[in-house]
């Protein structure tokens, strides 16, 4: 009992117990976390327009909304979310309730082309008949067709089960795709700062939640990239929205009407404006497979409809009304390449209009897949256009995807292995100084360095990753040589009455003190030399060795003194 009032009383002691509280309130343990959260919300979808906010990227996991029920129907897994969103009525209203309220959504309606055969009419044609142009009934037949509702887009939730904690998994734990990007041409520093922008823009339109987007250089063999960390996305859509450069024109012939970015006030992307054209639909192509046309409305500025007046000014008009158009149609170009053309109403010469509607297609081999593939590159253009192009173009380097089972499976592995960890440095321990009393201290020291490392994660909102947990590794390493350090040096030392408790100890923190220096000066210049993971490895190591040196080593020290005094 004398020993533990000692403990009580030492400053040291109670630095270590403050570090651990503080570390345990900042990451918010919370094992019996129930139910789904919303992790980003798209913009301009029927989420958005309910009044749901997106939440920051620096928002801690247990301040996101929590998502309780739909249609008043409680939600406690994902499985629950996905199933109840499948079975959600054609232009209904749906009720969606959160922690912080109840939002009333109105979803995108998909329609699909059904056949309903051909029909035959007459129609008045201008037939040649011996080189004589004559007017004359002709019977057609025509394929009749009509479009039907068969379900709704996603309400435009991101949605990911409750956190059990603060702490914010990397992407080698929670699966995703981390891409290296590399500018085509030497571009400086504020052109590269201008590309992190615009892509964080790019990818928050397109409704993609936990993204990091970070400059970084290599400063060995020089040059500047962007890291891209894109949680729970594929490769497919990382490679779609990063490797091009976004560069949007409308050109009738070789004069330029309008650019994506400034020239472009709004992009529609609700259903009363956006969507499969229910006057095209889908349909089955001549070579197998299906393709769906859709469109969607654009707002152009005051300067861009001026320079549509100037140019269609003089066009010629073809055709007779109403199935008049100019002479010269209405080109896209994305990142120089033809994607579309359209041609241009004939009421539209000389008119400085600024609504315009887009439209385009996609193909799949099934019906389902075409109108799907139809929306993504719907959505990736209104994308571009919402956000203009990057000021360079750029090149991927480097692509790599990790699927979330996978990460999953690591941190499973990685407690596991802690676990094993903590045992066998335990029975080592034991082994060594057959004392209880000596190895306890030791392993609790570890264990409290952990969560305290653990805890400033949580804190300073960085994502914990595969770099992360080798840097822990490497800190519970030096930890236990550096207490094994000072147990045998005290223990060595305690036969001599000469040696006082300080000198003991001065001697061994001596010996960590030079073991710590040589690590800092490794890992800081692991810091500057390298990028990414090289980067979170050194700064976890550091991190480590400074609370290890600052909070649990002292401690530690005055443990041992403590219980080795008689």
């Amino acid at each position: 009992m004398s020993k533990f009032k000692a403990l009580m009383r030492s400053p040291r002691v109670w630095i270590l117990i403050i570090c651990v509280l503080l570390s345990l309130v900042a990451l918010h343990p919370n094992p019996l976390a129930d139910g789904v959260v919303i992790k980003a919300v798209a913009r301009n979808s029927s989420a958005v327009n309910a009044g749901i906010e997106s939440p920051k990227p620096n928002t801690i996991p247990s301040a996101l909304e929590r998502l309780t029920a739909i249609n008043n129907k409680p939600v406690h897994t994902i499985d629950d979310y996905l199933a109840l969103t499948k079975e959600l009525p054609l232009n209904r209203t749906v009720q969606i309730t959160t922690n912080r309220g109840t939002y009333k959504l109105m979803p995108i309606t998909i329609y699909e082309t059904v056949d309903l055969g051909n029909e035959t009419r007459v129609e008045e044609r201008n037939v040649t008949i011996n080189g004589t142009s004559l007017m004359q009934n002709v019977t057609i037949s025509v394929p009749k067709t009509a479009m039907k509702p068969v379900g709704m887009e996603p309400l435009g939730l991101s949605v990911v089960p409750t956190p059990t904690t603060n702490l914010r998994k990397g992407l080698d734990l929670q699966g995703g795709t981390r891409v290296l990007l590399r500018p085509e041409e030497a571009v400086d520093d504020a052109v590269i700062e201008s590309m992190v922008d615009s892509m964080k823009e790019r990818l928050n339109v397109y409704g993609l939640s936990d993204i990091t987007v970070t400059p970084v250089k290599d400063r060995l063999q020089g040059g500047t990239f962007i890291l891209v960390e894109l949680a729970g996305a594929t490769e497919a859509e990382a490679r779609n929205l990063l490797s091009k450069q976004g560069k949007f024109e409308a050109k009738i012939g070789d004069e330029t009407v309008f650019k994506g970015g400034n020239d472009i006030t709004y992009v529609c992307r609700t259903a009363e404006c956006s969507g499969i054209d229910p006057n095209r639909g889908c349909m089955p192509n001549q070579g197998g497979g299906y393709s769906c046309s859709y469109f969607f409305a654009i707002s152009l500025s005051a300067e861009a409809a001026a320079r549509h007046a100037s140019i269609t000014r003089d066009l010629a008009v073809i055709g007779t009304p109403p199935e008049d158009y100019l002479s010269q149609n209405l080109t896209l170009f994305l990142d120089d390449a033809l994607v579309r053309e359209l041609r241009i109403g004939a009421s539209l010469k000389g008119s400085e209009t600024t609504q315009v509607q887009i439209s385009g297609f996609g193909t799949g081999v099934s019906q389902q897949e075409a109108m799907t593939n139809t929306l993504d590159d719907m959505k990736q253009l209104q994308t571009v256009l919402v956000t203009g192009s990057l000021p360079a173009k750029i090149v991927i380097e480097k692509i790599d995807t990790v699927s979330p089972k996978l990460g999953s499976l690591f941190i499973k592995n990685a407690l596991i292995m802690g676990l094993l960890a903590i045992v066998a440095v335990t029975a080592v321990l034991l082994a060594r100084y057959r004392k209880v009393w000596l190895a306890l201290p030791i392993v609790s020291t570890v264990v409290a360095e952990i969560v305290i490392i653990i805890g400033w994660y949580a804190l300073s909102g960085s994502s914990l990753d595969l770099a992360a947990i080798a840097g822990i590794i490497v800190t519970i390493g030096t930890g236990v040589d550096h207490q094994v350090i000072i147990t045998d040096e005290t223990i060595r030392r305690s036969g001599s009455a000469i040696i006082s408790w300080a000198d003991k100890l001065k001697q061994a923190f001596f010996i960590i003190f030079s073991s710590v220096a040589t690590v800092a000066v490794a890992m800081f210049f692991l810091y500057v030399a390298g990028a990414g993971l090289l980067r979170g490895f050194a700064v976890t190591t550091m991190v480590g060795l400074f609370f290890g040196l600052f909070v649990t080593r002292p401690a530690y020290a005055k443990i041992v003194e403590i219980f080795l005094k008689e």
